[in-house]
């Protein structure tokens, strides 16, 4: 299959062949496990629970609330949250330490305003 993508470049939008674009749709899952290589079960844990968290509490989320749900000792949250930082990882934390982004929800005040089919609003990073 081959085409063409239209792309925008300030005022201007012009077409382009897609096969860069389908190969870099290919090699997507590829690129994405070696991203993903370093995450531990435990780093998994803690950053889908900010996800999904972050949304209905709608504040900067502290380590040691994310510990006691999820059953995980707070220096192994600490390490986990200052691993995902460090790989530029979906995670941002305010001076306190609190997360306050966790990709792609924030609880920071963006242009980006997100509602999900459960109800909740939250911004979106």
């Amino acid at each position: 299959m081959s085409g063409t993508i239209l792309i925008g470049a300030r005022q201007e939008i012009y077409d382009k062949s897609d096969k860069g674009f389908i190969q870099a749709i290919r090699e997507l899952p590829a690129r994405m496990a070696s991203r993903l290589s370093f995450m531990t079960h435990d780093h998994h844990a803690v950053r889908d629970f900010v996800v999904r968290e972050m949304p209905r509490q709608r504040r900067p989320m502290p380590p040691a609330g994310i510990a006691k749900v999820t059953g995980l000792d707070y220096k192994v949250v600490a390490g986990i949250l200052s691993d995902l930082e460090k790989h530029l990882f979906f995670i941002v934390r305010n001076r306190d330490g609190k997360v306050t982004w966790a990709f792609p929800v924030t609880t920071t005040v963006t242009p980006h305003r997100l509602r999900f089919s459960t109800g909740e609003r939250t911004f979106g990073a």
